[in-house]
C-alpha cells in the first residue's frame, strides 16, 4: 500500500507540476488573445449577474448558476491554499496567483460559452451541458466526452466531498471537541436534504450561502487590514519585489526566488479558480441565459470573485501581518493554516470565529457544487438511472470521510482533476475559432434572444 501511495503521490506531482502549469496557463493566455481580452467586460458580465432571463430555458438564473459554480470555487484552498502558497513561495506568490486569476476569466469565459452553446435538453425539460456535450456535439469526439465525465464523476467524491467534510470535521473537532463520526453524519444530512432537490434546490441554497460566506469573510480581511493600515503599502511593495526579484530580500522577509514564487503562486492561483478544470460550465450550462455570450460573461466573473479579490484580500492580509510581526519565522512555516490562524487572531475574540465559520461554509458549499457536476458526469454515461443512486453514494462518503485517512484519497483526486482539464481543453482550443466569432457577433448584439431550440435527447 505505501508503494502505492509514493506512486500516485509522484503522478499527482507531475501532472501538477510544470505540464499543467503549462497547459493551463498558455490556455488562459491564448483565449486571452482569442476573445480580444475579454476581461475588459468583466464589470458587464457582474451587471448581467444580477439580470433575470427568465423567458429563456434552463433550469435556474444566471446568478444561481454564478453562485452554484462560486459554491465550489470559493473554498478551503481560498483560505489556506494562499496561505501555503505564500508558507512555500515567498509572498511574490501572491502576484502570481492573482495574475493567474485575471487571465483565467478568459479560459473560464470560453468554457462556459461552449458548455451553453452545445447544451441539451432531456424529454424531462431538464438543460444539461458542459464539455462532455461540446466534446460530442461539437467535435464528435464521443471518446473523449465519456472520459471527460468519468474523471468528473469520480474526482467530486475527493475534491468535492472528502477533502471538504474531513476540512469541516477539523475544524469542529479542534474548537468544539465534536467526533469526526457525528460531523460526518450531520453533513451527509444536511447535503442529502439539499441535493435531491436537484439543481434548483441546490441553486436555492447557493444563493443565500454564497453572497453571505463571501461576505463575511471579506469583511474579516477588512478589519484585518485595517488593524494593519500601516503596513498595506509596504505589502503591496514586497509582493511585487519578490514576485521579480530572485532570491531578494524585502521587509526583512526573504523571497524563493522568480520561479518559485511563480510555480506556487500559479498552482494555487489554477487550483483555487478551476479555470480551464471543465467544472463551472456544467453548471452554467443549466442557466436562462439569452444568448451563450450573457451566460459566459456572468460565468466568468466568477474568476474574478474567486482569485482577483478573494485570495487577494487573503494575500495581503498574511504578507501584512507577517510585516507586522516580525516574530513570525515565515521559514519555518509550511502549513498556510498556520499562518492563517496568526493572521486571524489578531481580531480580537471573534476573529477565530470567523476563520471557523469560513472554513465551514465555504467546505459545505463547495460539497454542494461539486455534487451536482458530479451527478452530471454519472448521468451522461449511464442515464437519469443513476442519479438516486449517485447522490446516496455521495452522502455515504460524507460520512465516512472523517474517520479514514485521506492522502491518497486527495492525491487520487488531484490526479483525476488534472485528467478532467486535458479534454476540456481540447474542447475550448479546437472550438475557439467558433468562441472567437460568437463574442464579436453577440458583444454587437448583447440582448437579442438566440431562437434556436435546444435538441432533445432521453
Amino acid at each position: 500500500m505505501e508503494v502505492l501511495a509514493t506512486a500516485i503521490k509522484a503522478v499527482d506531482d507531475f501532472l501538477w507540476g510544470v505540464p499543467m502549469i503549462v497547459l493551463l496557463y498558455g490556455a488562459h493566455i491564448f483565449m486571452t488573445v482569442r476573445t480580444g481580452v475579454i476581461q475588459r467586460k468583466t464589470f458587464l458580465g457582474i451587471r448581467l449577474s444580477v439580470t433575470r432571463d427568465d423567458d429563456s430555458e434552463g433550469d435556474i438564473s444566471q446568478f444561481g448558476a454564478l453562485t452554484t459554480a462560486l459554491a465550489s470555487t470559493i473554498g478551503t484552498g481560498n483560505i489556506i491554499g494562499v496561505g501555503t502558497a505564500i508558507a512555500l513561495g515567498g509572498p511574490g506568490a501572491v502576484f502570481w496567483c492573482w495574475l493567474t486569476g485575471v487571465l483565467g476569466i478568459a479560459t473560464k469565459y470560453a468554457e462556459s460559452l461552449v458548455a451553453q452553446k452545445y447544451r441539451v435538453k432531456t424529454r424531462d425539460g431538464r438543460v444539461l451541458g458542459g464539455a462532455m456535450y461540446a466534446l460530442e456535439r461539437g467535435l464528435g469526439l464521443k471518446w473523449l466526452a465519456c472520459l471527460f465525465a468519468l474523471f468528473t464523476a469520480l474526482a467530486t467524491f475527493g475534491i468535492g466531498c472528502s477533502v471538504q467534510v474531513n476540512a469541516i470535521s477539523t475544524v469542529m473537532n479542534a474548537n468544539f471537541h465534536i467526533a469526526p463520526l457525528a460531523v460526518g453524519v450531520v453533513v451527509a444530512a444536511l447535503t442529502g436534504l439539499v441535493i435531491f432537490g436537484g439543481v434548483r434546490t441546490i441553486a436555492s441554497v447557493c444563493e443565500k450561502l454564497v453572497p453571505f460566506m463571501a461576505a463575511f469573510y471579506v469583511l474579516g480581511c477588512v478589519v484585518i487590514l485595517g488593524i494593519n493600515y500601516d503596513y498595506i503599502i509596504p505589502t503591496v511593495g514586497v509582493i511585487l519585489r519578490l514576485a521579480f526579484t530572485p532570491g531578494a530580500a524585502a521587509g526583512g522577509i526573504v523571497g524563493g526566488g522568480i520561479l518559485i514564487a511563480a510555480r506556487y503562486g500559479v498552482a494555487r492561483g489554477l487550483f483555487s479558480n478551476e479555470s480551464g478544470l471543465g467544472s463551472a460550465p456544467i453548471v452554467a450550462a443549466a442557466a436562462k441565459a439569452r444568448n451563450p455570450v450573457r451566460q459566459a460573461l456572468v460565468s466568468s466573473t466568477g474568476t474574478f470573485w474567486d482569485t482577483v479579490v478573494v485570495c487577494l484580500m487573503t494575500g495581503l492580509v498574511l504578507v501584512s501581518s507577517i510585516l507586522k510581526n516580525p516574530e513570525i519565522d515565515l521559514g519555518s512555516v509550511s502549513d498556510g493554516g498556520i499562518l492563517t490562524n496568526l493572521a486571524f487572531e489578531q481580531i480580537p475574540v471573534i476573529g477565530p470565529l470567523i476563520l471557523v465559520v469560513g472554513i465551514i461554509t465555504f467546505a459545505y458549499s463547495t460539497i454542494l457544487g461539486w455534487s451536482y457536476y458530479g451527478e452530471r458526469g454519472a448521468e451522461y454515461l449511464f442515464g437519469k438511472k443513476v442519479l438516486i443512486p449517485y447522490r446516496l453514494l455521495f452522502c455515504a462518503v460524507l460520512v465516512i470521510a472523517p474517520v479514514i485517512d485521506l492522502q491518497m484519497v486527495w492525491d487520487v483526486a488531484d490526479i483525476l482533476n488534472a485528467l478532467m482539464a486535458i479534454p476540456n481543453l481540447v474542447a475550448v482550443a479546437l472550438l475557439s475559432g467558433m468562441v472567437a466569432k460568437d463574442t464579436k457577433y453577440y458583444l454587437a448584439h448583447i440582448d437579442e434572444k438566440e431562437d434556436a431550440e435546444l435538441p432533445v435527447i432521453d
